[in-house]
């Protein structure tokens, strides 16, 4: 059966339009909560909330946007849900289980975060109770149902999260992740879902489910708003023992439209699986085929390494987390635990200490051949999910279903790995489709800018609703993860000063000339051998040069080894571009050479 909801006449709930429909008094923030309360109604069969919160409970957060000017607060009247296994300050965290249920005083860092800049909760989601779970299923207040076929399975664990948004509930959510929740239900709803890198957001007022592995995730209709979100929510926790400083690198104005070429991993032909779902099978290969149209260059990769990760997470020692996340009530009341979870759960009291250190060690020699293999592309593409299954069919095999759910993303967090999760296609059954980026540590506004670039070359709606998703960011952003660098001299290709580049991962990226407005010097001492570049607009040659990649967080050190007279400045290359470039100081070419007329400084060596 086919949801019927009357989305046709929701508001559009993306953060842009929503804004403007606050700028000129279409809605207010208090009527769009409203308008949410009556519509959650016509859902309630769908199970989605654990607890919709009252107008007197959201009350305190409306009141305080009149203190707030929007135009600083990035969320102001934004609705947003919460997963119920993370905390707002006064309602109930259950975990999907009464009898585990708690009432914090303080919200969870994040959820604190969002509201400080403005954004509105909404309510507590439902979740396969304590985050055990891929499918939606796993719930003692009933399996949540999907946005667009309400006999398909959600996805999990974080089921309500991903529903709410869909259906437009919620403009964003907060889901959770630790083998995949916060990017299967993103995938069966036509979501993006953030899986951002761990420790980018604080897990402070978030009940673990691995606490080593979990990381709080987003769920939202683009990345743009995605982006906002991010923002908003992230930032260093001391509290948090897996709390990390973001690099500048992957802060939030690193996003944008990725363009040029892009070479992705995908995975090899005969290690796909689509656990016989046809329909998904062909809409992953149509994704693949759109893509090269827009100029994305596939390389396949090797699953085996990835694929032996991900099963330690549920077969090896970690379920020993999920043991310790419910305890005492594993151990005192275990039949108030949901049967599947408790099956699952149960086991985690009795791997040894040895058996743990036995699988780290594996895990740490299978990473280095996974980020080998990685570092050959911009980043790794797979299928979100290889089947999406019926309500009927998930519950006949439980726990075989929900491991195949999660073949193409329960390695992630294992090897500390961003990801996020692009809608691309609608199948043949019109349901939704997409894929999974995966990237580096830190790699979150790299992916995240790539995914843009995905929803302009195929747009799709926003979840259920009958609005289009497609994100308005076009700003270019290059690979913002190196600085190119000119080189003219010791470091160019077979010159005595090249390793100080490759030993630093630089790659060269081109050989060109410099515009025709440089003078060439070949400078007193050495050894090495070294040449001066000096601008001279009115007398000047074109010099042939290299341009070298070289990865930001080692730029610093390079630098700091360049002796005076030398420096790097902006130097003009032949196509009109300016990149970082090897420079001299006037001074320097007192008892110099010039070597101009030879336009090369191999040239030069030549006539030694």
């Amino acid at each position: 059966m086919t949801t019927n909801n009357t989305s046709e006449n929701t508001l559009d709930m993306g953060f842009s339009a929503l804004r403007e429909s606050y700028k000129t008094g279409v809605a207010t923030p208090a009527s769009v909560m409203a308008d949410i309360r009556q519509r959650a109604a016509d859902y309630k069969d769908h199970n989605i909330w654990i607890h919709l919160l009252t107008e007197s409970e959201q009350a305190v957060w409306l009141d305080a946007l009149k203190d707030k000017d929007m135009d600083t607060h990035p969320l102001w009247g934004i609705p947003f849900a919460i997963k119920d296994n993370i905390d707002l300050a006064d309602i109930p965290t259950t975990a999907g289980c009464d009898a585990f249920a708690y009432t914090p005083k303080k919200s969870s860092q994040v959820v604190q975060q969002l509201i400080d800049a403005g954004a509105i909760p909404v309510g507590k989601t439902n979740l396969d109770q304590f985050a055990t779970g891929l499918n939606g299923t796993r719930s003692p207040i009933g399996a949540c149902h999907n946005s667009f076929n309400y006999d398909y399975i959600s996805g999990g664990s974080s089921s309500g999260s991903a529903v709410a948004v869909a259906l437009g509930l919620a403009s964003f959510s907060l889901g959770t992740d630790t083998a995949g929740s916060g990017r299967i239900p993103a995938c069966f709803n036509n979501l993006v879902g953030v899986k951002p890198s761990i420790g980018l957001l604080s897990a402070t007022g978030m009940l673990p489910a691995c606490r080593s592995l979990d990381c709080m995730t987003i769920f939202a209709y683009n990345t743009d708003d995605a982006n906002v979100a991010l923002a908003a929510a992230e930032g260093f926790d001391e509290r948090d023992g897996y709390s990390r400083q973001n690099p500048f690198d992957n802060q939030a104005r690193q996003y944008g439209l990725r363009t040029g070429p892009l070479k992705v991993g995908v995975i090899a032909a005969h290690q796909l699986k689509f656990f016989g779902d046809e329909s998904y099978e062909k809409a992953y290969l149509q994704t693949l085929e759109l893509l090269k149209e827009q100029g994305f260059a596939f390389q396949e990769i090797d699953y085996a390494s990835f694929d032996e990760i991900a099963q330690l997470l549920y077969e090896g020692p970690w379920v020993s987390e999920r043991y310790i996340a419910t305890q005492p009530l594993i151990d005192d009341n275990p039949e108030a635990i949901f049967p599947v979870v408790r099956e699952i759960i149960a086991p985690g009291g009795k791997p040894p200490a040895t058996a743990l250190f036995k699988a780290q060690y594996r895990i740490n020699y299978l990473k280095q051949i996974c980020l080998a293999q990685m570092a050959q592309v911009d980043c790794l593409l797979t299928p979100t999910a290889g089947r999406h299954f019926t309500m009927a069919e998930m519950l006949e095999e439980p726990i075989k279903r929900n491991s195949e759910l999660g073949y193409y993303t329960n390695f992630m967090n294992l090897i500390d790995l961003a990801s996020i999760a692009v809608p691309t296609v609608m199948t043949e059954n019109d349901m939704p489709f997409g894929i999974t980026l995966v990237g580096p540590t830190f790699s979150d506004r790299m992916l995240m800018s790539i995914a843009n670039r995905i929803q302009q070359a195929l747009p799709l709606k926003k979840g259920a609703l009958e609005v289009m998703a497609t994100p308005s960011n076009t700003t270019s952003v290059g690979h913002n993860q190196t600085i190119d660098v000119m080189v003219c001299g010791a470091h160019l290709v077979g010159q005595p000063l090249n390793w100080q580049l490759t030993e630093r991962g630089a790659k060269l990226k081109s050989k060109t000339t410099t515009a025709p407005v440089y003078r060439m010097y070949a400078l007193a001492g050495g050894p090495p051998l070294r040449p001066g570049l000096v601008l001279d607009e009115s007398n000047g040659a074109a010099i042939d040069v290299e341009v070298w990649s070289v990865p930001t967080i080692n730029f610093g050190s390079f630098v700091a080894g360049i002796p005076a007279p030398l420096g790097i400045g902006k130097v003009r290359l032949a196509d009109g571009s300016q990149v970082a470039g090897f420079i001299c100081e006037p001074y320097g070419i007192e008892n110099a050479k010039d070597i101009t007329h030879l336009n090369s400084w191999r040239a030069y060596l030549a006539t030694l």
